[in-house]
């Protein structure tokens, strides 16, 4: 990432960081978190590319998503995510990449645990670093492949180093700065350990919107199956598989949406146009009917193809 100081006031401003996180605390971890987890874990199966000049975000994408099992390298990266005129690399363009290339990018919660908690399931972590002050940013990305909670240490692939051991006090104050950001790349059918339902559905959706419904087909039957109560969930699973050309899959996810959330008006809308489309004329109707009793945008189309399909009923 850019740092928009000169190198010889970088000098200086390093300097000071170095003292300053030097006497950082480590960040506090939860009991309930740390007394699940082993004392030591290390991902040695992540492939290491090492930074060229300010170019540590096709590196760190490049190590997430070969361990995901995506064939790049950081050459075809470099002009996908790298900025020249701005010599670094950025979030969104991260993110996008890891969609352009088949895999899920999660946005972690901010939490150190979460870190941790990701390692130990065996998914190396791209975080986001200030190595300097937050007057004069330093913008790394670094990738998390292991952690010791005895030494109380991160372990990183970055930069030019292949295994970095940074106390967590120290790790966390750089960390801190980027609000602490970080993401996993994921197979779709994957999700991260923890995650709240509306962002496994952001994720997900714009995943979708890159790579189609029949690619994320698998991702949507995962989040259902952790978040069963969650009617979105059934609702975009139900829409996926109608694109997908699987009727009567949809047909059934979209009950299961509208059972979770009668309310739900788009999801009685389709569901009545395509029991339509698949002759069950009454069952259209019965859906169409409750679609059209809600209030909202999508009540005068659901009025207007309830009169379609009772008129063609008389």
């Amino acid at each position: 990432m850019r740092s928009f100081v000169s190198s010889a006031r970088l000098a200086g401003a390093l300097s000071l960081v170095m003292w300053l996180t030097a006497c950082a605390s480590a960040p506090e971890l939860d009991h309930s978190v740390t007394a699940t987890l082993p004392q030591r874990q290390l991902l040695e199966d992540v492939p290491f590319h090492p930074q060229r000049d300010y170019q540590c975000g096709p590196a760190t994408l490049a190590m997430v998503l070969n361990h995901a099992g995506v064939d790049v390298g950081v050459d075809q990266l470099i002009p996908e995510i790298y900025v020249p005129s701005r010599k670094g690399s950025f979030q969104p363009e991260m993110l996008a990449a890891s969609r352009r290339h088949g895999r899920i990018p999660f946005t972690l919660a901010p939490r150190f645990a979460s870190l941790l908690e990701e390692v130990d399931a065996g998914r190396p972590v791209v975080v986001l670093q200030n190595l300097s002050l937050p007057a004069f940013p330093l913008w790394h990305f670094a990738v998390v492949n292991g952690y010791d909670l005895e030494s109380e240490e991160v372990l990183l692939r970055t930069g030019v180093t292949r295994q970095d051991a940074t106390d967590f006090g120290r790790f966390d104050a750089t960390w801190q700065r980027s609000e602490r950001w970080a993401f996993v790349a994921l197979t779709p059918g994957e999700l991260p350990v923890t995650i709240a339902p509306e962002a496994a559905i952001q994720a997900t959706s714009d995943f979708e919107r890159v790579q189609g419904p029949a690619q994320s087909l698998p991702a949507w039957q995962a989040l259902v199956d952790r978040f069963p109560e969650e009617s979105m969930g059934h609702f975009a699973l139900a829409n996926a598989y109608h694109a997908a050309g699987q009727p009567d899959a949809a047909i059934d996810a979209w009950l299961s949406a509208g059972a979770k959330d009668p309310s739900l008006a788009p999801a009685w809308l389709n569901l009545g146009l395509t029991l339509a489309s698949q002759g069950d004329d009454e069952g259209a109707r019965e859906a169409l009917r409750r679609a059209a009793s809600l209030d909202g945008p999508w009540q005068q189309s659901a009025r207007e193809a309830l009169n379609e399909q009772q008129g063609g009923a008389r």
